[in-house]
């Protein structure tokens, strides 16, 4: 087919560096054809741009229909998984030597995120209450006020302890780091896998001044268990915010999919409704399942219960105030491989988490394994 070289094309402020010249000029000497693009190459792009359309499109049209709230389209950004986007986003928007507030216990990679790129965790621990966690507020506050806190990692819904914090939680927290001009960053990768009736709010669904001071991270990792796509979507609704994190996230390379990101995320949040429902009922049996063996079989270990996710927090405080010990000689013993609650810091050291993303069958053989194994670590210690 013949190939068009005879068209002129005007690229005039277009900021393109050749024809950035006074209109009278023609300028004839930067290394730039004046052709227009080979036709594969057009069509390769427009292929791709429609790509990421149809990507960010089933992103926001799950949200719609599993949460009841849609984010607008430009403020999504790809990005290849939530973990990398927060150490890129830590390292973007904060200072070194800056606080970065957590509550503790919460998921350990956040620690790395912060204290290998020089700023230093600063947490307002969760605190206990029978078999509940909550929020102290008085200690948030103080620790929100200092100069040097200026980042906040919100784990919604919280892992290790699986709660669904609630939109009046969410807003005031939102308006104590809005005061403190303290950004947040809200990790809500377990946001679809909510439990037993409990409803996720997403942060950026909160107030147009508290949405407009935080970012957003979610993935179809954990809902699918496709960690392997590294597919993940950033939520950004103010335009300034964006414009940074897009800066970070492509410098450090996390900014492009590889060639199953896009349409395996597209058929997930397209087509994956039905699984995923099935799954929270499959998720609250396990959980179930769980709480009446720990009842009736190992009493003195207490289920926290999961208002999402598929991890336990599982109290072992009448047994030991050394998890990592116990679940060394759980593993040693029986085989059983669990979390260690130290390395969420706080008061993890006297919890064990428990993954029951398993078949039925799976979690029985874990419950007897469990329960041979604190009945022996017990005789051990009498």
């Amino acid at each position: 087919m013949p190939f068009d070289f005879e068209t002129v094309l005007n690229r005039r402020h277009t900021n393109a560096v050749k024809w950035d010249v006074a209109d009278d000029e023609l300028p004839m000497w930067v290394a730039d054809m004046g052709f227009e693009t080979a036709p594969v190459i057009k069509q390769a792009l427009i292929k791709r741009a429609q790509s990421a359309t149809a990507y960010y499109e089933a992103v926001a049209d799950w949200w719609a229909t599993e949460h009841n709230f849609r984010p607008q389209i430009e403020w999504l950004m790809f990005c290849t998984g939530v973990v990398p986007a927060i150490s890129s986003i830590v390292r973007k928007m904060t200072a070194a030597g800056d606080n970065v507030l957590v509550q503790a216990p919460v998921y350990n990679i956040f620690y790395h995120s912060i204290e290998n790129n020089g700023r230093h965790t600063l947490s307002s621990d969760l605190v206990a209450h029978d078999a509940a966690y909550a929020i102290d507020w008085d200690d948030l506050t103080m620790k929100l006020a200092d100069p040097l806190t200026t980042m906040m990692i919100l784990c919604n819904p919280q892992n290790p302890i699986g709660i669904v914090w609630s939109r009046a939680t969410l807003q005031r927290l939102g308006e104590l780091c809005l005061k403190y001009h303290v950004l947040v960053v809200a990790d809500e990768i377990h946001c679809d896998l909510t439990l037993n009736g409990h409803t996720y709010t997403p942060f950026s669904s909160l107030t147009a001044p508290v949405a407009h001071n935080s970012i957003s991270c979610i993935s179809p990792s954990k809902t699918f268990n496709v960690a392997a796509l590294h597919a993940a979507t950033l939520i950004i609704p103010d335009a300034h915010v964006r414009a940074l994190v897009s800066r970070g996230i492509n410098n450090d390379e996390l900014a492009e999919p590889n060639s199953f990101a896009i349409p395996a995320s597209i058929a997930a949040y397209t087509e994956g409704h039905d699984w995923v429902a099935a799954l929270r009922t499959k998720l609250a049996a396990n959980q179930r399942q769980v709480q009446t063996y720990l009842t009736a079989e190992l009493p003195q270990v207490k289920l926290v219960e999961a208002q999402a996710t598929y991890l336990l927090w599982l109290d072992v405080r009448q047994v030991t105030t050394d998890s990592a010990a116990l679940a060394a000689f759980i593993r040693q013993r029986t085989g059983l491989f669990l979390s260690a609650g130290d390395v969420y810091r706080g008061d993890g050291n006297r919890f064990l988490r428990l993954n029951v993303a398993c078949p039925t069958t799976t979690l029985t053989d874990g419950l007897a394994r469990l329960k041979a194994g604190i009945t022996a670590y017990q005789q051990i210690q009498a």
